[in-house]
């Protein structure tokens, strides 16, 4: 409305849609906006309020951005100030050159600041807009740019988000200010209200109030343009962070499963070695003590070592087995072969068997009706039983006697290995701090169960573990 060029509003007529988008041009780099994510309300700051992180201060690159941006617009204004004042824009009382130089430098040269000192700028940014209004500089065009670059960078850069609203809300009250004070001066005049025409509303009221919905827009756009860039880049932000926190939980991850992973293979290996070791161990013993006197018991306890023998390598072969088919798996190929795990209940004889063949009186007994049990439970059951028969192999005496029940309940299953082991000569911790202590109940905690592992009251040495099977 170049018409009403001495109202505060004559400059704000452009579109102020244009405006917003040559500021969004400039900081494309900085301000683009992140497709929306899942908000954690804990830790979303919302806008409006002071948050600790800080878009500022930016690097070279962007001031370096900024100072073409003001370059631009300098340029910009000295050639619509050259045609409007060439149009006669203020006519006889346009101001002097040197004066319209001076507002456009006014004007300029803060926006090669504004991610520097973003709400000093805007305070400047609106005093040379007023000055070049009163001053009847013939530029009615770019300088609403100006303006509204620097409203939009103290709503999209600063952190302290209370005195943000503040200088924009002094700014824009300001201008609002002015604007009405300009219409009522106008109003005063006695030619202004009547109304001439055919028209339903007087051409002065008309012109006030398309003046206060063009301000109302424009100063809208700025602070809604500003807040946006500004959510947009503490989503980014948040998206980052949480980014970076996944990828450290996930490394966290990978550490714990090889952890893990490792301490599965060392308790497979105990529970693997253990046993056959200390047998092998018990029996060449043996025969080395009666391979004088009696050449055919040192060749029995010879076969039991060589047996024994082959059984672990056997079981080693399938253990390597297993963890081959587990890497298998976790790179896209199939799981085959039976490992350690799915040794079962039925081969619990076997061990009481083992402590017989060692010469240990032993006795296994089953109660109640033997059912199917999860092969998981199963597997637990037997190496539980494994090493507590190798515990009374190694540390129980050689004549103590080894009792395996297996009690089969309603809705789980019991494995008990009892000894009358020689007690103080044979000392064996009752915390639980050994790696077989360790092993089986860390088993015993994977599939839900309990277990007891101490000395009896009447002598020797009582593991038992009750394993849930539902």
């Amino acid at each position: 409305m170049r018409s009403s060029g001495t109202s505060p509003s004559s400059g704000r007529s452009p579109n102020p849609t244009g405006d917003q988008s040559t500021v969004k041009r400039a900081d494309a780099e900085q301000s683009s906006v992140v497709a929306t994510s899942h908000r954690d309300s804990a830790s979303v700051q919302r806008v409006g309020t002071t948050a600790e992180w800080s878009r500022l201060p930016v690097g070279r690159h962007e001031y370096r951005q900024d100072t073409v941006l003001a370059v631009v617009l300098a340029g910009g204004l000295a050639l619509t100030t050259f045609l409007y004042g060439s149009a006669g824009t203020y006519g006889d009382d346009q101001a002097a050159w040197w004066v319209s130089a001076l507002m456009i430098v006014a004007n300029a040269a803060p926006i090669a600041f504004r991610r520097r000192f973003p709400m000093s700028v805007a305070l400047v940014s609106a005093v040379a807009f007023a000055a070049t209004q009163l001053l009847r500089v013939p530029e009615v065009f770019l300088v609403n740019f100006t303006l509204f670059i620097a409203l939009y960078t103290v709503g999209a850069w600063c952190s302290d988000r209370v005195r943000s609203e503040a200088v924009r809300w002094v700014v824009i009250g300001g201008m609002f200010a002015w604007l009405f004070i300009a219409i009522s001066f106008g109003w005063a005049s006695p030619n202004s209200l009547p109304n001439d025409t055919d028209s339903p509303v007087a051409p002065y009221v008309a012109i006030s109030l398309l003046n206060i919905f063009i301000n109302v827009i424009y100063f809208g756009a700025a602070w809604y343009a500003g807040n946006r860039a500004w959510a947009s880049a503490v989503a980014r932000h948040q998206l980052a962070e949480r980014t970076a926190e996944l990828a450290a939980e996930r490394e966290r991850s990978a550490a714990q499963a090889v952890t893990i992973e490792r301490v599965r293979i060392a308790r497979e290996l105990h529970d693997v070695v253990a046993h056959h070791v200390s047998l092998m161990g018990v029996q060449a013993g043996a025969a080395r003590r009666v391979l004088d006197r009696d050449p055919g018991q040192a060749s029995a306890s010879l076969e039991v070592v060589e047996e024994n023998a082959r059984t672990a390598v056997e079981e080693l072969r399938r253990m390597l087995g297993t963890l081959r088919s587990d890497d298998d798996a976790a790179g896209g190929g199939t799981t085959g072969g039976d490992g350690p795990s799915t040794e079962g209940i039925t081969r619990i004889a076997e061990l009481a068997e083992s402590a017989r063949v060692a010469g240990h009186p032993a006795e296994y007994v089953v109660v109640g009706t033997e059912r199917p049990v999860p092969p998981t439970v199963a597997a637990v059951a037997y190496r539980i039983v494994q090493e507590a028969v190798t515990n009374i192999l190694k540390h129980a005496g050689p004549t103590a006697r080894a009792d395996v029940r297996l009690r089969y309940l309603d809705d789980s299953v019991e494995v008990e290995v009892a000894d009358d082991g020689l007690g103080a000569r044979a000392a064996r911790s009752t915390s639980g701090s050994g790696l077989g202590h360790v092993g089986m109940r860390e088993r015993v905690d994977a599939v839900d169960g309990r277990i007891e592992i101490g000395p009896r009251a009447r002598g020797g040495y009582l593991v038992r573990a009750w394993l849930p099977t539902t």
